[in-house]
């Protein structure tokens, strides 16, 4: 059973990509959950899991290496906000799409960044270390960068989109944080249903942005649905390629620089849904299409890097990063 839930769980790339499936041939599948506050509480439970993951020591391990987890954090909230805007106005997408890819690129490190490190023999601890970091400085930078670089496009309500992520971000970890504190063996027990769960959550988030796409915007998303495929992978080309070079041009180790990669180059789609949703009504449902495009692409190019990274890596070099 334990193997099963973990297969289940490593191909959720392959629920996405169904989901998105289901929502074009089939809207009414997912209409239900655009309803209400369905995607919102979906990704609570999500940012729940992931503070389920993180201990007291994780944060306390900040002092011991803060330079590194600095430069990941910097890399993170610089190389992607301007790519995403760079791509968005190289390729001339229209005002929602722009401002989708935007969101996305604005948004903190996702939680499969770690997987991604895991497989490429990254140092697993810096992603760790560094996704909870670039989640919490999200609550401030994200609406800050979108106000920045998507401004441009439309109104953008910084404040309002604050509230927002300390709502689906800050409360959610903090508590799933506490609850792995003070009570371990209950969070033990609960072994792999939170990641079990998360992906569930995902699925439906991602099936729930397309189905009303399909509804109201089914013609822009098949006129610009190659061009949205090609910017989701240049912007996670680009945040792979510019993090790994950001790591190495300060002197990093290749498994840390890989850790610093991964954290640039993955992204929370399920977050930037999420707050496209909430925070501009006006040109939903199409704002939160870039979202998927990018939870497919990322992961696809991250898969193929992490398992490049396997087979051509020394497993020595790993153990000499830890130390």
């Amino acid at each position: 059973m334990k193997k099963i839930i973990e297969w289940f769980i490593n191909l959720y790339a392959i629920w996405i990509i169904l989901a998105f499936i289901v929502g074009y041939l089939y809207p009414g599948a997912f209409m239900w959950f655009t309803k209400g506050s369905w995607m919102t509480l979906a990704l609570a439970v999500v940012m729940l899991s992931m503070g389920l993951t993180l201990r007291v020591e994780d944060f306390k391990a900040l002092f011991a290496t803060p330079r590194v987890v600095l430069i990941a954090a910097i890399s993170q909230y610089t190389i992607m906000p301007l790519s995403g805007w760079l791509v968005a106005m190289a390729m001339g997408l229209p005002a929602e799409f722009a401002v989708g890819l935007i969101l996305v690129a604005c948004c903190p490190g996702g939680t499969a960044s770690n997987m991604i490190a895991y497989i490429g023999r990254a140092n697993i601890a810096l992603s760790i270390i560094s996704t909870a970091v670039s989640t919490v400085l999200g609550i401030f930078m994200t609406p800050l960068l979108c106000k920045l670089l998507a401004g441009q496009y439309v109104d953008v309500n910084a404040w309002g989109m604050f509230l927002n992520v300390v709502q689906v971000v800050l409360i959610p970890v903090s508590l799933g944080v506490f609850i792995k504190y003070k009570f371990p063996k209950f969070v033990e027990k609960l072994g792999q249903t939170g990641p079990v769960v998360s992906t569930w959550a995902i699925v439906f988030i991602s099936g729930a942005i397309i189905a009303p796409a399909m509804v109201d915007g089914k013609e822009l998303l098949f006129q610009y649905a190659g061009q949205l495929a090609l910017a989701a992978s240049l912007l996670h080309s680009l945040g792979f390629g510019l993090g790994y070079a950001f790591g190495r041009i300060f002197k990093y180790d290749k498994p840390m620089s890989k850790a610093i990669a991964c954290e640039t180059g993955m992204q929370n789609g399920g977050l930037a849904a999420v707050l496209a949703r909430n925070s501009f009504p006006a040109f939903m449902p199409l704002v939160a299409v870039p979202a998927v495009f990018c939870s497919i692409m990322q992961t696809a190019i991250g898969g193929i890097l992490a398992t490049i990274w396997r087979f051509t890596s020394n497993p020595e070099e790993l153990e000499a990063s830890k130390h």
